[in-house]
């Protein structure tokens, strides 16, 4: 007669509490490897030229400066309110983007500069501005002479404006973005329906 005792096979609830055992380990170990996953990171936006120093009178008449906007990223496009063209669209991309700007708003001012300076004159400026919402403190409408545009928003901002043979502006539809000390950062379409999210993107990875 064998003195060997019978192995007994592992029961039903013991395979139950070994699987459960083993997922909790495994779910364990997926948190643990998920936490220390390192985050990627938006690429760095290039400094792209310098702003250069300007003066210019906004939608009240008061006078902005390049000193004035020290601190602040800005976000530029360029419009009149007489344009039939794309004007009224990138318009409305910059309302959208005023709406969404929620808790950085007090880090970014968006500046709209007229193209056509000598029928947008700050009161005309003022009631476009109005019927857009925009709100004096953090969405400026900048009127100024031809030479200073050409200036500021040519050999500045980097955006080309002319004439149409008819006298009417012919002007860039992008957006431009500038740092908290006065660099350009990039550029966005307007025109692009996804240009909201694409500047909020470009505005976190410079508040980063």
């Amino acid at each position: 007669m064998s003195d060997r005792v019978p192995r007994r096979g592992i029961s039903p609830l013991g395979w139950v509490v070994a699987f459960a055992v083993a997922a909790s380990l495994l779910t364990a170990a997926y948190i643990s490897l998920k936490s220390i996953t390192p985050r990627t990171h938006q690429p760095q936006l290039e400094k792209i030229a310098k702003v250069p120093p300007f003066n210019i009178k906004d939608q009240t008449g008061k006078a902005l400066t390049l000193d004035d906007l020290k601190g602040k990223i800005w976000v530029a496009n360029f419009i009149f309110t007489r344009c039939k063209g794309p004007c009224p669209l990138i318009t409305t991309r910059m309302a959208d983007l005023n709406a969404k700007l929620g808790k950085v708003r007090d880090q970014v001012v968006l500046v709209s500069f007229t193209v056509d300076p000598e029928y947008d004159t700050p009161e005309v400026l003022a009631k476009y501005g109005f019927a857009q919402g925009a709100d004096p403190a953090s969405w400026k409408l900048l009127s100024t002479s031809q030479e200073d545009i050409d200036k500021i928003v040519v050999k500045g901002l980097l955006q080309p404006v002319a004439k149409e043979p008819d006298g009417t502006p012919a002007h860039s539809t992008r957006f431009v973005l500038v740092d908290a000390d006065g660099w350009l950062r990039s550029y966005q379409d307007g025109v692009d329906p996804e240009v909201v999210q694409k500047l909020m993107v470009d505005i976190g990875g410079l508040l980063q």
